[in-house]
């Protein structure tokens, strides 16, 4: 059971943190982000001081680099890096839900991670912090908003098992059924503009186009600005689903962009929990992790230098979706491989590869693989295109087998997965994908 494992290992944490150092290292993520910010809260209010490292990547570099005078404790990364960690002299707390490359136990590391649980949940970081802080304490089920924005950003908001929904209850969140397009506080005209899940062609940074499917749902200005998403009755939200349908592709469903929107109180405001974790993304993709963290720390300032930043980051979006459309690609039957090169910033290529996952571009199962260069590297993210691909393969192993050939670091899930390497790899990379991909789908 899950809540046995949250208290034998609070029990740990409790006792390996006394009289000492700290350091706290998360991903850059919206659930890193929110990890962490749960985890600052919880230990300031246990008078403990610690410093905080948010990053993009666990290299071999940034593991060298940890303070060897500190106890260590990783959110949302570190189960892909068990054999280099086992390494270090520190003891190691680990609060992760990725999966693991090694399971044997190591002598230095505590880990919680669903992954090694009999009785499986899938649950993310920030939920998994959050029970922990909560197990510290009662008085931080205040910090219950957090751990919803972290499920929001993983994208696990779909499957509300047991321990998720006892979550949601005590996050106080209010739920709306409706298209699952955010921000749902603001006027419809700019989120339809800005929408990228989905990406509705000729609307999605097209401002002509956007007015255009409002006015054929039906839905009018009231005074000079449109209606937000959470305002309009069931008879609108019907004539908005059905404009926004046919523009998509025939094969998707309307169910897959129904669900449940998530409100939650924020700066003494509704918001929208997709919107914010949209904004921490933002904010570590454009290189100010710290900003995001600020602001889910309850700083207005941070706040107000977050919104910036993801108006920027959404420009870039769209320029970067404009690139990818008009430019060439290496399609195979099943895959598609898009190398922007320096056209689009690393810190967004994964993005990209997310939203046309979830777009109609491709079809279900199509494997798609983004690249971008960062200085001497180049970043790779892919995708399985569909939001219930029943494919049998797995990218994560994909991308292993070809790192283990090349070199490299990678990491990720079965249907979500990312590696980097250096950039005189380029064409043996693609060269390698491909083979590979084509001899599958022989086989199939």
């Amino acid at each position: 059971m899950i809540q046995k494992e949250i208290e034998n290992f609070t029990k740990k944490f409790l006792q390996k943190i006394k009289n000492k150092k700290i350091h706290l290292v998360s991903h850059f993520d919206t659930d890193g982000v929110t990890s962490v910010a749960i985890l600052s809260k919880t230990l300031s209010r246990l008078s403990k001081q610690f410093s905080i490292k948010i990053i993009k990547q666990l290299s071999e570099k940034e593991i060298n680099s940890l303070p060897k005078d500190k106890v260590l404790i990783l959110t949302d990364l570190g189960s892909g890096s068990l054999e280099s960690l086992s390494k270090l002299k520190n003891e190691i707390l680990i609060i992760d839900h990725h999966e693991l490359t090694i399971k044997k136990s190591l002598k230095n590391i505590q880990i919680l991670n669903p992954h090694l649980l009999e009785d499986y949940e899938n649950l993310c970081s920030a939920e998994l912090t959050y029970l922990i802080s909560k197990q510290i304490s009662n008085e931080n089920r205040d910090l219950s908003y957090l751990a919803i924005i972290g499920m929001v950003g993983d994208t696990m908001e779909r499957e509300i098992n047991k321990t998720r929904n006892n979550i949601i209850k005590q996050a106080n969140v209010k739920v709306k059924r409706g298209l699952l397009i955010y921000p749902s506080t603001r006027p419809l005209n700019k989120i339809l503009e800005y929408s990228s899940r989905p990406f509705i062609p000729g609307v999605t940074g097209n401002s002509e186009g956007t007015y255009e499917l409002l006015k054929e749902a039906g839905i009018e200005k009231i005074g000079k600005t449109f209606k937000s998403l959470i305002d309009l009755n069931k008879e609108e939200m019907k004539r908005l689903v059905t404009a926004v349908m046919l523009r998509l592709s025939s094969e998707e469903k309307a169910s897959e962009y129904i669900g449940n929107l998530y409100l939650i109180k924020f700066f003494n405001k509704i918001e929208d929990a997709r919107e914010l974790s949209a904004i921490i993304n933002a904010c570590s993709r454009m290189n100010h992790p710290e900003i995001a963290f600020m602001m889910c720390i309850g700083n207005f300032n941070a706040r107000k230098k977050a919104e910036r930043i993801y108006f920027k980051y959404r420009q870039h979006i769209i320029s970067g979706l404009k690139y990818i459309d008009q430019n060439h690609k290496i399609e195979g039957r099943e895959y598609v491989i898009i190398n922007a090169k320096d056209k689009i910033k690393d810190t967004l290529i994964g993005t990209m590869a997310s939203i046309l996952s979830f777009s109609s571009v491709y079809k279900e199962g199509t494997i798609i693989i983004t690249m971008a260069y960062n200085e001497n590297k180049i970043k790779i993210s892919t995708r399985m295109a569909g939001r219930k691909s029943k494919s049998n393969r797995n990218l994560k192993n994909l991308l292993d087998s070809i790192i283990h050939i090349i070199g490299g670091i990678s990491g990720g899930h079965q249907n979500a997965a990312g590696c980097t390497i250096d950039k005189t790899q380029e064409e043996e990379f693609i060269d390698l994908i491909k083979k590979k991909l084509d001899v599958e789908i022989v086989k199939v």
